[in-house]
């Protein structure tokens, strides 16, 4: 139970951390990004993405430190602006991305999106993911290498911008979640990909309780391609803009050459419990998971089992079936094809129509911040299999659906 206790302690501290400092203003900043913050240092959308000229390549800076770089529908279009310009541009040899402050990007700005639906400006809601979808599909088929390096808080949209990319430089700072269940959302931004992907069923864990990965477990479960130490992170950045490439094994392997090894996984890591993990989170159910959960939380007492039972339990029920499903379907389905259903998906979620716990998570999470969520429906059982399928169900004929232009280049998903 002494563990039990530990990861606890560890969650309400780190989700209170993460949830105020999303809220409040914050003047610290990464040392290796201030070169580009003495021009523009301020709230005002032109300052929220910079961008930097160097050898053969642009450096992108999300730079909203104040909102951990949380994502908007204008700098998701200045994004796909600057990428697509780029992408058959002979003077840009590679793309590299990162975040100012304590950050790379906590995902979609959700205060602004509740805050629009409130207003009943839904549509304002929809260009965000809209935006944000289509710029992850561009990136994912991007004609030219690009780089992210998740120097901080990288979760929901921010890892779904990072994560389909070519490279991923992760380090000792690096968190890394999809927290959607926790504000009654689904895993999105791609997220049922690449989850899906992942070793085992170690996808449906994270999508399911929300837990968090360090650097190394990125480096570990495959999310990440390069390891860093944060004190190297200004250097490497160096490096790379004196670096005059344009081809992917180039960089790869000028990225091998200065990146450190990754950390040893720590004892506590979820990766050291991949047998208990495939065995519970295989089930076909949410309910069969509990149950499995439950039995080996009887039989063993292993406070790790309670641990990750707290969490399902706090969940939107609703959430949990929907989020479960979407990582199966995501097995069997390219990129494309995950972003498509998933934006059906989140135009049912944040619609209100089937369940308003988008709304009601967020208000309790980030707004009054009781930490205590009215899910309806209230519970596992209340949740009918006609409300799961709505979510998946195509769109009606007055809401376009996400359009995507498929390239040739485009990875097909492993089965």
């Amino acid at each position: 139970m002494n563990e039990l206790a530990r990861r606890q302690s560890h969650f309400r501290h780190c989700h209170r951390f993460f949830f105020d400092e999303f809220r409040r203003r914050t003047r610290s900043f990464s040392s290796s990004s201030s070169h580009l913050n003495r021009s523009i240092i301020n709230d005002h959308p032109d300052s929220w993405v910079l961008v930097e000229e160097n050898a053969s390549s642009r450096t992108v800076l999300l730079n909203r430190p104040s909102f951990l770089n949380a994502l908007n529908a204008p700098m998701m279009k200045k994004l796909h602006k600057l990428y697509e310009s780029w992408e058959h541009n002979p003077n840009v040899g590679f793309v590299v991305m990162k975040g100012n402050g304590n950050a790379f990007s906590a995902g979609g700005d959700l205060v602004a999106m509740l805050d629009n639906i409130k207003k009943g400006n839904i549509e304002g809601t929809k260009e965000i993911f809209w935006r944000a979808y289509k710029f992850i599909y561009l990136v994912h088929t991007y004609l030219k290498p690009n780089v992210a390096i998740l120097n901080g808080i990288a979760m929901g949209g921010g890892a779904g911008v990072s994560v389909p990319g070519t490279f991923r430089i992760v380090t000792d700072k690096t968190v890394f979640a999809t927290p959607e269940t926790l504000v009654g959302f689904h895993t999105d931004g791609g997220a049922s990909f690449y989850l899906s992907h992942l070793p085992g069923h170690l996808g449906e864990y994270l999508g399911l309780t929300a837990d968090r990965l360090n650097g190394a477990e990125m480096m570990a479960c495959g999310l990440a391609t390069h390891y860093s130490h944060s004190k190297n992170v200004g250097l490497l950045e160096q490096h790379l803009k004196n670096l005059v490439a344009d081809d992917t094994y180039v960089l790869g392997t000028f990225l091998q050459k200065y990146t450190d090894h990754f950390d040893y996984l720590d004892d506590n890591s979820v990766l050291k419990r991949m047998e208990m993990v495939n065995k519970c989170f295989s089930k076909h159910t949410v309910e069969e998971i509990i149950d499995a959960l439950e039995s080996e939380a009887a039989r063993t007492h292993d406070g790790w089992c309670f641990w990750v039972l707290k969490r399902l339990k706090y969940a939107s029920p609703l959430s949990l079936k929907v989020t479960l499903r979407s990582i199966r379907e995501g097995r069997f389905q390219t990129l494309d094809q995950c972003l498509i259903r998933e934006y059906r998906m989140t135009i049912q979620g944040i619609s209100g129509q089937i369940s308003s716990d988008f709304t009601e998570g967020v208000r309790a999470r980030m707004i009054d911040k009781d930490f205590a969520p009215k899910w309806d429906p209230p519970s596992l059982k209340h949740v009918s299999q006609d409300m799961v399928d709505q979510y998946f169900s195509p769109l009606s004929a007055r809401e376009p659906e996400l359009d995507l232009p498929v390239k040739e280049e485009e990875a097909v998903a492993e089965n």
